[in-house]
């Protein structure tokens, strides 16, 4: 244990016993100086707040009053490079003798302009102007020709000394630094580094004889690292903490021998176990002359019967017959039990597979109840005209079965007025439905016009931001929702139309003109007392060119991004093809195109009323499968494209043409119970790698490992043959030609299964 102060601490050696209390270890503990000095800072560096660094003090003295070479060392042994990591190193206090005064450094204050920040560094006092200007311009990563030094506002030339400004050894001057083009390179300060250290200089007056006192300059260097402290003791009357010897100096290393050397617990200890049988001599004792023996404790003990060793085998064949029977018989019970349990999960199971196909089906039954009974969208109506064709194909066929001649007749001409009467049900519901669409569809475009900029940031955090064009876009929102609002008093209304009146007149044309006379009219009539329900065709009037005046990007400048048809005439040229049904010039992606098309045909709209009028197909199942297909290949292979090529005319040919609309394995032909899977499941899907199977066939499918184990030779090569139908069918894909090949698909490209398929080799 080393001491850290002894100037003050009387003689308690008698009762050191009671003296000394344990000091556990604190971060705010102070330890005091070993030699009586009197320190007087002289304006130390900044120095960091809350923190404890180490320190290296360095004494130089000013006097020559000292013999040359004097050092004082508070440690007594060198520190130990290995052993840093785990003790920090101690304080240094060396008194050096006086160098060369053109070598002596002083502190130097450089104060940066016109920030105002300081920084206090150590220089020599032999160093020029240029010389400093040089050091900061590498600091602060700018040309030192820019760099102006001034010392209380005059410049400095480059090639002053800060000897020559009056800066004395051990000294402090404060400089001001600045940039001459502060617009290209402005000088900012540079962020404090962990390992670099910022010197102190003080002034220490050091008693060397009895009334003999000498001032010495001491300069500190604080460094970043901070020492433990492990604690210690504290003397209970001078209250005089002393610290462990482990927390001081690093303890010296022993030299070297040359020899490798390692401990006793480092090395393998060989163990040898061996029984010794050794001699062991024993006595009885019995009575004789001189000596009695008490046999009041004897015992008396007769032979029983003598087992041989075959009886003795024989017991334990029995014992051991004993305890088999026992353990099998409880195995057996733990199994019959596991299976009993087994049996009852799995009929668990099943009870619940089969609720959940119930419940699927019911679903599936009021799902298509409700769509039929209120339709919204295209496939709604679609379904509708779809069992419309079917309850007449079934009522023809009745009635050419029962009737005949006359009769015959009257009833095709009944069922065709109700087939009439039908038909016109169902377009007065389209017409209600494409109404209510529509204004939904208003209404999601405004909001789409009003939304601000949106983006995520890199914490995933979402960022919106407002741009004069979408406050403006949301302005205009809220006034068309506001001249649509119904039950408004007579003075709402008359604010409401003011308020637009304003808006419109922003801009002089045709169109403003025309909304500012309609409002003129619904003013002058509300005044005069019109009915409400003879204004309804009016107010529609100007709500339609009111949302013909938002769809303007002249006057709505963030509509042009969400406008079908582009504003550039050089953009029409661009993917625009002629309809010949409507004879309308449409953009590419309003019509469907198949894997065998050759021209562009009809739109979308002309195929959909082809449908209603001709064929009034459903394909809604079609989507269905479609978009099955899509998230299962997804989920097992993420960077798969076959499946986004298919559009629904290519699906269809591929489920009712290849496959005949029927599952492969039992011939189902309800299409809500049909998937298409792989053929192959460590290759990717394509329509020449999959085929046709219910939910339930398709999750047992996936589990086969060899198809010609588990399928037979004649259902292997019928299944081959769709396969190779449907390659020559969608090789005319230019898309997907590419992956057209004589052998299967490439392999999934997510696929956990490494698949090796030997190489045959014929030898003759």
């Amino acid at each position: 244990m080393e001491e850290r102060d002894t100037a003050s601490e009387p003689d308690h050696s008698t009762e050191a016993g009671n003296l000394y209390t344990a000091v556990p270890p604190q971060s705010s503990s102070q330890v005091q100086s070993s030699s009586q000095t009197q320190a007087e800072p002289e304006e130390p560096a900044e120095e960091q707040p809350d923190q404890q660094p180490e320190m290296k003090v360095v004494i130089r003295t000013l006097t020559p009053s000292l013999t040359s070479d004097q050092e004082i060392q508070l440690d007594p042994a060198p520190p130990d490079p290995s052993q840093d990591a785990l003790i920090p190193q101690e304080s240094e206090v060396i008194i050096q003798e006086s160098d060369d005064v053109g070598n002596s450094t002083a502190t130097v204050k450089i104060l940066i302009m016109p920030e105002g920040h300081m920084m206090t560094m150590a220089f020599t006092i032999g160093l020029t102007a240029q010389d400093l200007k040089n050091h900061f311009a590498s600091e602060l990563r700018v040309p030192s020709d820019i760099i102006q030094i001034k010392l209380n506002g005059v410049a400095i030339e480059n090639q002053q000394t800060l000897m020559s400004l009056g800066v004395q050894p051990h000294g402090t001057v404060q400089l001001e630094m600045s940039s001459l083009d502060p617009e290209n390179y402005p000088i900012k300060p540079v962020k404090p580094q962990q390992e670099c250290s910022m010197p102190d200089v003080i002034t220490v007056r050091v008693q060397t004889d009895v009334n003999t006192f000498q001032d010495v300059v001491v300069e500190i260097e604080r460094a970043t690292q901070k020492k433990p402290f492990l604690g210690g003791y504290r003397h209970k009357i001078s209250k005089t903490e002393y610290h462990h010897a482990a927390v001081q100096t690093v303890a010296k290393r022993r030299p070297d021998r040359g020899v490798e050397m390692f401990s006793k617990d480092t090395q393998t200890v060989v163990l040898k176990s061996q029984a010794q049988q050794c001699t062991i001599n024993t006595s009885t004792q019995m009575t004789k002359i001189g000596l009695y023996v008490s046999n009041m404790k004897d015992k008396l003990l007769t032979p029983g019967t003598y087992i041989t060793a075959d009886q003795l085998h024989s017991t334990r064949l029995k014992a051991v017959i004993t305890i088999q029977t026992y353990t099998r018989r409880w195995l057996a019970q733990r199994l019959t039990a596991q299976l009993r349990l087994d049996k009852e999960l799995q009929l668990v199971r099943m009870e619940r597979e089969e609720r959940r196909k119930i419940e699927e089906k019911e679903e599936q039954i009021r799902d298509e109840y409700c769509r039929r009974m209120n339709p919204r969208k295209k496939e709604d109506f679609a379904l509708l005209y779809n069992a419309l064709e079917k309850w007449r194909q079934d009522e023809v066929e009745r009635i050419n079965a029962t009737l005949s001649g006359a009769e015959r007749k009257a009833a095709l001409c009944v069922l065709l007025k109700e087939e009439t009467q039908l038909i016109a049900s169902i377009g007065s519901h389209r017409i209600t439905a494409g109404e209510r669409n529509q204004e939904k569809a208003v209404q999601v475009f405004l909001n789409k016009c009003a939304a601000p900029k949106t983006w995520r940031a890199l914490d995933g955090t979402m960022t919106q931001m407002d741009t004069p064009e979408s406050i403006r876009a949301k302005e205009l929102r809220d006034l068309y929702n506001s001249i649509n609002l119904n039950y408004l008093s007579q003075e709402e209304r008359l604010d409401i139309l003011l308020t637009l009146k304003h808006t419109v007149k922003e801009h002089d044309c045709k169109l403003t003109k025309q909304i500012v006379e309609l409002i003129d009219r619904e003013a002058d009539l509300l005044l005069r007392g019109v009915k409400e329900s003879n204004l309804e065709g009016l107010r529609k009037r100007i709500a339609t060119l009111f949302l013909q005046y938002i769809k303007t990007p002249t006057f709505n400048p963030q509509v042009s991004r969400f406008l079908q048809v582009p504003q550039d005439p050089a953009q029409l040229k661009k993917n625009i093809y002629f309809c010949r049904g409507c004879s309308n010039y449409l953009l590419s992606t309003d019509f469907a195109l198949t894997a065998s098309a050759r021209v562009v045909g009809l739109c979308l709209q002309c195929s959909e009323l082809d449908n209603e009028a001709r064929c009034q197909k459903d394909s809604s199942h079609y989507k269905t499968i479609l978009k099955r297909l899509r998230e299962t290949e997804a989920e097992s292979s993420p960077d798969t494209k076959m499946t986004y090529l298919l559009q629904e005319q290519d699906l269809q040919y591929l489920v009712d043409v290849v496959w005949g609309a029927q599952s492969a394995l039992c011939a189902w032909n309800d299409l809500h119970d049909l998937v298409l899977v792989r053929w192959d499941r460590h290759w990717e899907w394509s329509p020449w790698n999959c085929i046709l199977l219910t939910k339930d066939e398709a999750a047992t499918h996936y589990k086969v490992e060899n198809m010609e184990k588990a399928y037979g030779e004649a259902f292997i090569r019928n299944i081959r043959l769709k396969h190779a139908q449907a390659r020559k069918y969608f090789s005319q894909i230019r898309a997907m030609a590419e992956y057209v090949h004589d052998g299967d698909s490439t392999p999934a490209a997510h696929s956990d299964l490494l698949v090796t398929k030997p190489i045959t080799t014929l030898t003759k």
